[in-house]
């Protein structure tokens, strides 16, 4: 596995990639859509262009969220990765919108047979978007990047409709006249499916953005903090994510004779325990409290103490006056 600052690294140039690939993609889309006569081409090429802007948001989402924490922004930047997601999965919402309503115009407006060399242009960004998407996706896993998914989702939501708008512009081409609107319909179709995965794309950074819990993480922590010499229990595991690492908050039961320097010791053992098992956990704020049932031996101690140490004899009170 790749250490996270190189995963981060490599979806950052993923997404730079994919601007650059998007802007001349754009270009040729529209192109050969105007040339071809093919409107669904045509709606695709004007779709790239969103795509543009949505790299952007994530290359600047993913430029920000990689900056270290400051004075006011004690836990980093991460938090801007997820808004960038967020932000790109509602374009790619409003870009199956987008599509849906021009198909639909389309249809029900008759217009001339595309051309056959649009089918060649349409099978090139297939194939360049299918690459871009796996590449995108697998960096995105690499780095727990919920930004690198989203862009990997704009690539594979581009491939669809440009897959769509292949089998339809076939269909028109060999079919034969009165087909025209078969890549429209096709295009109607590829809608919808984007905009399904525009919803599910905008899930996580959703969950991010609200400090959902996160209870695999929870739970593993508090495996590997329990197997540390001294820790009695575990009561609870807080975990949030922030960009693509997680902040633990964790209250450990301990043995209540414990001193206060041990319990600090202790506590350091268990943050450098989980960090070092877990390379994706930032931080573990660790609060150290006695078990819930303290030893028997505390109870007698005050009795003890009474019966080594009596209280002094009170005065006998004055005689009373005649």
């Amino acid at each position: 596995m790749s250490a996270p600052g190189s995963a981060v690294s490599r979806t950052l140039r993923l997404a730079l990639i994919g601007l650059l690939v998007n802007v001349a993609l754009a270009g040729i889309k529209l192109a050969a859509g105007v040339f071809g006569h093919s409107g669904a081409l045509i709606a695709d090429g004007i779709e790239s262009f969103a795509d543009i802007l949505g790299s952007v948001v994530i290359w600047g989402g993913l430029h920000i969220s990689s900056r270290p924490a400051d004075a006011n922004h004690p836990y980093g930047h991460g938090k801007a990765e997820a808004l960038a997601a967020l932000v790109v999965a509602g374009m790619i919402i409003a870009a199956a919108v987008w599509i849906a309503v021009e198909a639909i115009q389309q249809i029900t407006t008759p217009h001339q047979m595309p051309a056959r060399f649009t089918l060649v242009v349409l099978l090139m960004v297939v194939a360049i978007k299918e690459v871009l998407f796996r590449m995108a996706r697998r960096a995105a896993a690499e780095s727990n990047s919920g930004a690198g998914a989203a862009d990997a989702g704009h690539h594979r939501s581009d491939a669809i409709t440009s897959a769509a708008a292949f089998v339809g512009i076939s269909i028109a081409i060999f079919a034969g006249p009165g087909f025209e609107p078969a890549d429209d319909w096709a295009a109607l179709l590829a809608s919808a499916v984007i905009f399904y995965n525009g919803v599910h794309l905008a899930i996580n950074p959703v969950r991010e953005l609200l400090d959902t819990g996160e209870p695999g993480i929870g739970s593993q922590s508090m495996a590997i903090a329990l197997a540390v010499p001294g820790v009695q229990n575990v009561q609870k595991a807080l975990v949030r994510k922030i960009g693509p690492g997680f902040w633990i908050d964790m209250h450990l039961r301990v043995d209540p004779l414990m001193t206060v320097f041990d319990a600090h010791a202790l506590s350091h053992r268990v943050k450098d325990a989980i960090r070092a098992a877990m390379p994706r956990v930032r931080d573990v704020l660790i609060h150290i409290e006695p078990v819930a049932h303290p030893p028997s031996s505390l109870q007698a101690e005050p009795a003890a103490q009474a019966i080594q140490n009596p209280a002094p004899a009170q005065p006998a009170p004055p005689p009373a006056s005649r």
